[in-house]
């Protein structure tokens, strides 16, 4: 997959622009395939322990293997497996995706991530309040009000060392090309992306805005490598 390609209909690169009306909010929308979110069960997965083995999937065995492991039900996300290293995985959905995110509300999304301790602290909790606040019902502006405030208010101060495994074979990322990118996330606040050399010409470091609005920037970092250990593309 090309990785801008990937960048641009994955991640939603762009802000939304600051002050559009209702009525070109609604027309905007009207020309994505996912103008608002589908049914519950189209997100849901039917066999837990499909779900359980592709949240472990995001990780090399030898950290996945004894990490918590959570489920998404109807009323939130549950503990599947009890872990014993620290690492939670999970299988995310693609309200996790930036608000501008063409595919926001593509159910047929399947993120499977590894937090490590420190982002299991500082960032699973706001995988925690989106879902939350969707399953509530809320639209996706109430789902950016809410988060905005759970931002201020409640959300634990981001801890160094905070970064997640992304490096699963059969994760779905996007209806664009290969759907999927081996890689790995750390979080820090917000800065140039210069100082990582994200999105120089050749640079395996990628920016993701997917937590503009929680003021933190998110580097993705290609591996070339599936958890599993067999190659991965990397295009640059």
């Amino acid at each position: 997959m090309d990785r801008s390609t990937f960048k641009i209909v994955a991640f939603g690169s762009c802000m939304l622009a600051v002050g559009l009306g209702a009525l070109s909010q609604m027309q905007g929308q009207s020309k994505t395939p996912y103008p608002g979110m589908a049914a519950l069960d189209r997100y849901l997965m039917a066999d837990r322990n499909a779900e359980i083995a592709l949240a472990r999937s995001a990780a090399p065995d030898s950290i996945s293997h004894d990490a918590k492991v959570l489920v998404l039900g109807r009323h939130g996300y549950e503990t599947a497996v009890e872990g014993k290293n620290g690492f939670v995985c999970i299988v995310e959905r693609g309200w996790m995706a930036p608000f501008d995110n063409p595919e926001f509300w593509n159910p047929k999304i399947r993120g499977p991530l590894c937090f490590n301790p420190p982002a299991v602290r500082s960032i699973l909790p706001m995988t925690y309040k989106r879902t939350e606040l969707v399953l509530a019902g809320e639209s996706k502006a109430q789902v950016m009000e809410g988060i905005a405030t759970f931002a201020k208010k409640a959300l634990p101060a981001l801890e160094h060392g905070a970064m997640t495994y992304m490096m699963s074979k059969d994760a779905y990322l996007t209806d664009a090309g290969d759907h999927n990118m081996a890689h790995l996330m750390f979080y820090s606040p917000v800065m140039d992306g210069a100082v990582w050399g994200a999105d120089l010409p050749k640079s395996p470091v990628m920016l993701n805005p997917q937590f503009a609005h929680e003021q933190i920037d998110v580097f993705m970092v290609l591996t070339g490598m599936w958890s599993d250990g067999t190659l991965a593309p990397v295009n640059n």
